[in-house]
């Protein structure tokens, strides 16, 4: 999830400092959605996107409109 790791880093977060926004998941598990290496389960997805205020579309690349 490229668009996850652009918005992060938009927003100047580091990996720990936005699971810690989140209170949902770890740093850990944030680094492997970046890396492509896991994927969240929709609440996660519903979150992230709220989270950037962005689609859920956009936050995976099936969208350019945010």
């Amino acid at each position: 999830m490229n668009r996850l790791r652009e918005l992060r880093k938009e927003r100047g977060l580091k990996i720990y400092e936005l699971s810690n926004e989140l209170n949902l998941v770890g740093a850990d598990a944030v680094g492997k959605y970046e890396r492509g290496e896991r994927e969240p389960n929709i609440h996660r997805l519903i979150a992230l996107a709220d989270y950037f205020n962005v689609s859920i579309d956009y936050l995976v690349g099936r969208s350019d409109v945010r």
